[in-house]
């Protein structure tokens, strides 16, 4: 790949923490915090996420650092394993939002689909250094490894499935899945965290059996491979622990009605013309009434006889001049 005096690696990582401090940062601001509180736990979780992802990989491959120490240092040509960089960046992460103050649940759950969206950029690193793809295939999306980097069993071929890519993918879809069950507040506080660690490993699970580069194996199966089913088992225990899914009442929309929203504004614009109705007629009464009510009272007082019509008859008063002296 073609150098301009930059490390290519580096700069993919650099842009994907950036890009999941300012997710975080949006996120946290959104839900009615400062999202300054973001950087400071980021000064502590970045630098530590990244020893932790350095001292994974020099843990499960030492074999390639044991005859030179030196490059257990040289992160900028590759050699950082995730899970290690999430042990320690979530350790470092809850200790510093104590340190602070700050309620640990629900700046985990504004940070966490970052998470995933920073692995999806840093993949394309691998790109530039020819590592992490998987074995040959002819496939339109296949990509072209020189031959210094081929596996020594395949060096004869020369495209291969670019797995890093496919990682990417998913993490992105992972970045999405996560944001869009944070926004309908489905799980309690803090089970977005269990809900990415099941999430990413059974992406990594499927990716890793598709890669060729030499990695340590145990009983046959990449370390990663057992790494990725461990994830998986600890974040489905971690979800179901204390019970995953928010009260009804708490989640992001209200109970279902009882009555179908169409017959509620059926029933409603049928009592709405039938109150108009009501309304106009008691007008058109009351009108009539004001009209006519004398004249008909003056009308039977004159003209009815009898028990009946005297009420009438004495409650008009004769003029003074009328009367007989």
């Amino acid at each position: 790949m073609p150098v301009i005096g930059l490390h290519y690696y580096g700069v993919m990582i650099a842009l994907g923490v950036l890009a999941a401090v300012m997710l975080a940062r949006a996120r946290w601001r959104a839900a009615g915090h400062d999202p300054d509180e973001i950087a400071d736990i980021a000064v502590w979780a970045v630098p530590a996420g990244l020893i932790g992802t350095r001292v994974y990989h020099v843990i499960t491959d030492f074999d390639k650092y044991r005859d030179n120490l030196g490059q257990i240092f040289a992160i900028w040509n590759g050699g950082l394993g995730i899970p290690g960089g999430i042990l320690f960046g979530v350790i470092a992460g809850v200790w510093a939002a104590r340190h602070y103050g700050i309620d640990v649940n629900r700046v985990a759950d504004a940070c966490i689909p970052g998470l995933p969206l920073a692995q999806a950029i840093g993949r394309l690193g691998n790109y530039f250094n020819q590592e992490l793809f998987g074995r040959p295939t002819d496939v339109p999306w296949a990509i072209e490894i020189d031959p210094i980097h081929r596996p020594a069993q395949y060096v004869q071929f020369e495209t291969f499935h670019p797995t890093f890519a496919y990682e990417a993918l998913w993490n992105l879809g992972l970045c999405a899945a996560l944001i869009l069950v944070g926004r309908r507040k489905v799980l309690r506080p803090g089970k977005l965290l269990p809900l990415y660690l099941i999430g990413y490993g059974v992406g990594r699970f499927w990716v890793e059996l598709l890669r060729s580069d030499h990695a340590t194996e145990i009983l046959g199966l990449r370390v990663n491979t057992w790494t990725s089913g461990a994830m998986v088992l600890i974040g489905f225990g971690w979800l179901l622990f204390g019970g995953a899914l928010r009260p009804e009442a708490e989640r992001g929309w209200d109970p279902e009605p009882e009555v179908a929203p169409e017959a509620e504004g059926v029933a409603g614009a049928a009592e709405g013309e039938g109150a108009a109705g009501a309304a106009g007629e008691a007008g058109v009464e009351g009108e009539a009434g004001v009209g006519s009510g004398p004249a008909e009272g003056a009308n039977d007082g004159v003209a009815e006889d009898g028990p009946q019509g005297q009420g009438p008859v004495s409650e008009v008063e004769v003029p003074e001049a009328d009367k007989p002296e």
